[in-house]
């Protein structure tokens, strides 16, 4: 057999990497993932922010009286600072993408198994680009609400600031309106 071939994660050949069983892993830095980086926090400088780990294996399986399936097996691990919506400090969030991928024909096929199979269903490509998806599960993987579990600092407490900076509550206006309707209920 001829040496394993050399695999550009930036430009695989999707059936030949599974038909061959191969293996890929590596890691990008953060500032290649535009689109996952630009919701960060300000504060986190991409110097902080960690590598984005990966690892894909593909492999086929055959289908009894149909084509071989095609399938890559991706891992993902990273680390992204958000914004914590309770507090609005930096937050760092694990990411980790763990899971098959079944590869199809084209996009008609790819969109009728989608709906009907559990496992995610990507359209077989000669040039695909693992970066670009890397990127894409990562931000599917990303929570809708970021927060710290425990903030680093004590939350004001809604009601407290007007007696600790010393203003003057302001009158509740469903008691300033009853107070209207005593006066002109009692002037008629």
């Amino acid at each position: 057999m001829s040496a394993e071939r050399p695999f550009n994660p930036l430009s695989l050949d999707v059936a030949a990497f599974a038909k061959l069983a191969a293996a890929l892993a590596g890691e990008w830095p953060a500032e290649t993932l535009p689109r996952l980086t630009e919701g960060g926090a300000p504060e986190v400088p991409m110097a902080r922010w960690r590598p984005v780990a990966w690892q894909l294996s593909g492999r086929t399986e055959p289908v009894l009286g149909g084509e071989t399936e095609v399938w890559i097996d991706l891992a993902v691990q990273a680390q992204v600072h958000l914004t914590c919506q309770r507090c609005l400090k930096p937050v760092a969030v694990s990411l980790e993408v763990d899971g098959p991928y079944r590869f199809v024909r084209d996009e008609a096929q790819a969109a009728a198994l989608d709906a009907d199979s559990e496992e995610d269903v990507l359209v077989i490509s000669r040039k695909f680009d693992v970066r670009e998806w890397v990127e894409d599960e990562l931000l599917l993987a990303l929570p809708i609400v970021p927060m710290h579990e425990v903030c680093p600092e004590a939350l004001p407490v809604p009601g407290e600031d007007a007696a600790v900076v010393g203003e003057s509550t302001k009158p509740n206006p469903f008691a300033v309106l009853a107070r209207l309707k005593d006066k002109v209920g009692g002037a008629g």
